[in-house]
């Protein structure tokens, strides 16, 4: 079955479709187990290497490099249907898609296609750049100094998801004089310690807990000559949250609708002798899937943008290239209110449908609105609410990159 033909509206390009098919079969296959690790934490290690096996990693890579050339609109549809099977694998992604991000936008050719191999065959990168503790704004408390004709790097982060399905590490620390430099750290090298301590109610399952570095030492090769992160990183790290609330939605409208279908039993005071044909049943089931619709059309409006901008990347006109970057951050936080409102609504509706019985631990429903309410707990919105507020009556553009700390 299509995407159209399920009622979620085209694909973003005329190739979708065609695209999406050669995925759908594993997306299916870690739907079938998500409920079970949810209960048991058993961590999506082999799901993880399915979607590599089949090149899913690679997407944003042209075919002669050995990907798909996808858009940003489809990589972003897929990762709503691969939400809809388990946002915890989305999530634990999430790094993996922005590092490739950052590789295709270097200005250094041999930084790039280096990168561009790895990524072809099948390497993988989670995150290391928020920290916990009383660091300040602006700055880390890990360090990567230089060490003879090596790097060291010492220090500790928190919320690095991905890492420990991943083959790398994309690193941010402060340099010896306090600035901003990227490394990519081997997740198996000497002194890397990365523990699955991540004790947050939802996504359970992203291993978004502490990393330590011990006297770990790296090669120049490693080092990102670019002491910045890639032009539209705050939006795409924020649309790749916005695509697996989306893909939660779906998966919440599917399980009511499943459900409340098989269901048996009847309140008294209801409407009809059958819960699939109570009107007032039925009003609760279309708008959860009103709502997933919703949000999925928000997504790929705002992916347009942040095409607009990769577009623009090899272009010497700067203010082109910053308006389309601000454009594209405003596009994302007016998405982010829009979206974050319509599945947390839904995935707390959806249980009006049913009875008592969907509580249960072992029907799994409860997952979709942990996972939900923890997606949105990050960037908080109302910042976000404010920076459109603020751009709307001042014409104040949004600010660069968030960072957390002590002021």
């Amino acid at each position: 079955m299509t995407q159209i033909d399920d009622a979620w509206g085209a694909g973003p390009t005329t190739r979708y479709e065609e695209l999406a098919q050669r995925f759908r079969p594993v997306f299916r296959r870690i739907r079938e187990s998500a409920v079970e690790r949810e209960l048991t934490h058993r961590l999506p290690r082999e799901e993880i290497s399915w979607l590599k096996d089949s090149g899913f990693t690679t997407l944003r890579l042209t075919q002669d490099e050995g990907g798909f050339g996808a858009s940003l609109p489809e990589l972003f549809n897929l990762l709503i249907e691969l939400s809809a099977a388990d946002p915890n694998v989305t999530n634990a992604l999430r790094a993996h898609f922005g590092f490739t991000e950052e590789v295709l936008n270097s200005p250094s050719k041999d930084y790039r296609d280096r990168w561009v191999k790895r990524i072809a065959a099948r390497q993988t990168s989670g995150s290391g750049f928020s920290e916990a503790g009383d660091t300040k704004v602006g700055h880390f408390s890990t360090r990567v100094v230089r060490e003879g004709d090596k790097w060291r790097i010492d220090g500790e982060k928190y919320y690095t998801t991905g890492s420990l399905f991943a083959d790398w590490i994309n690193l941010g620390a402060d340099d010896e004089n306090g600035e901003l430099i990227l490394v990519q750290v081997p997740t198996d090298a000497p002194g890397v310690t990365i523990v699955d301590d991540w004790d947050g109610f939802g996504q359970q399952l992203t291993a978004s807990g502490t990393t330590k570095f011990e006297g770990v030492t790296i090669s120049d090769d490693l080092v990102n000559p670019q002491r910045k992160r890639f032009r539209y990183s705050v939006a795409f790290y924020q649309l790749v949250h916005l695509a697996t609330l989306a893909g939660i939605g779906r998966a919440a409208a599917a399980d009511v609708a499943q459900l409340v279908g098989a269901r048996k039993r009847v309140f008294s005071h209801g409407n009809a002798d059958r819960v699939g044909a109570d009107p007032q049943i039925l009003q609760v089931v279309g708008k959860v899937r009103a709502n997933a619709y919703g949000a999925g059309a928000t997504v790929l409006k705002a992916a347009e943008a942040l095409q607009r901008v990769y577009e623009t990347r090899d272009t010497k006109a700067a203010e082109t290239q910053d308006l389309s970057v601000a454009v594209a951050d405003l596009e994302v936080n007016q998405g982010v209110t829009v979206v974050t409102s319509l599945i947390l609504d839904a995935t707390t509706l959806l249980f009006d449908a049913l009875g008592a019985s969907a509580a249960k631990r072992g029907v799994g429903l409860d997952r979709h609105w942990r996972n939900a309410r923890t997606l949105s707990s990050h960037n908080p919105r109302i910042y976000r609410e404010r920076i459109v507020g603020d751009f709307a009556v001042n014409g104040t553009w949004p600010p660069g990159p968030y960072r957390i700390g002590t002021p």
